[in-house]
C-alpha cells in the first residue's frame, strides 16, 4: 500500500514551505529590533526568543565566559544570551557545553557539531597584516581553535583564511597583534 500520509506531507511542504519561511522572516524583522549573535546551536531567532527561559545556564557553562545577556532595554530579547566575538571570543568548544546544558532546547548541540555552523563572518585584511610587510607572525593560525580547516599559513608564511571551515568564533580577531586587527568579525545577515 502506498504511503499517502508521506506524499501529502511532502506536497504540503513543497506548496507552503517557502511561504511559511517568508512569513517567519517578515515577523522576525518586525519584532526584532537588533540582530544578536546567538551562542552555537541556537534556534532561528523567533523560535529562540520563545524557547529561551533566560535561565543563564549557557553563560555559566561557557569556558571563556563569552556569553552575555541582553539588557532590560532589549525588548523581547531582554535577558537572552548573545555573543560579541570581536570583544570576547567564543573558543569553539568541540562539545558545545553552552548548548548541552540548555534545558529548553533553545540551544541544541548539532549532530554534526561545528561542521557547517557559523556565528558570523570573519574577513582577513592583508593590508594590515605584518606578514605582508615581511615580518614573521603566525599568532592567528596558532590561536585558531578550528585549526587548518579554517586558518593556515601559505608557502610564504602568510595567513590564509578558509571561509568554508571558519566558524567565526573571533579568536583570531582578538589575538591578532596589529591595530586595528588584520581580521574582523561581522554578524551574519539574515
Amino acid at each position: 500500500m502506498k504511503d499517502v500520509t508521506g506524499d501529502r506531507r511532502a506536497f504540503l511542504r513543497r506548496a507552503f514551505g517557502g511561504a511559511l519561511d517568508h512569513v517567519a522572516r517578515a515577523t522576525e524583522e518586525r519584532l526584532v529590533q537588533r540582530r544578536y549573535v546567538r551562542p552555537p546551536g541556537a534556534l532561528p531567532e523567533i523560535a529562540f526568543l520563545t524557547a529561551c527561559t533566560r535561565c543563564g545556564e549557557c553563560a555559566a557553562a561557557c569556558p571563556p565566559a563569552a556569553i552575555r545577556h541582553v539588557a532590560a532595554e532589549g525588548g523581547l530579547a531582554a535577558g537572552t544570551p548573545y555573543l560579541e566575538p570581536d570583544q570576547v571570543a567564543c573558543v569553539a568548544c568541540p562539545d558545545m557545553p553552552c548548548a548541552a546544558v540548555c534545558p529548553t532546547d533553545a540551544l541544541i548541540v548539532p549532530e554534526s557539531g561545528w561542521a557547517g555552523l557559523r556565528l558570523g563572518r570573519v574577513t582577513f585584511h592583508p593590508d594590515r597584516c605584518i606578514t605582508f610587510r615581511g615580518e614573521a607572525c603566525a599568532i592567528c593560525v596558532q590561536a585558531c581553535p578550528v585549526g587548518p580547516a579554517a586558518l593556515v599559513l601559505d608557502a610564504d608564511d602568510r595567513p590564509v583564511l578558509k571561509l568554508e571551515g571558519c566558524v567565526a568564533c573571533g579568536v583570531c580577531v582578538r589575538e591578532c597583534p596589529t591595530m586595528p586587527s588584520s581580521l574582523t568579525f561581522a554578524p551574519l545577515e539574515r
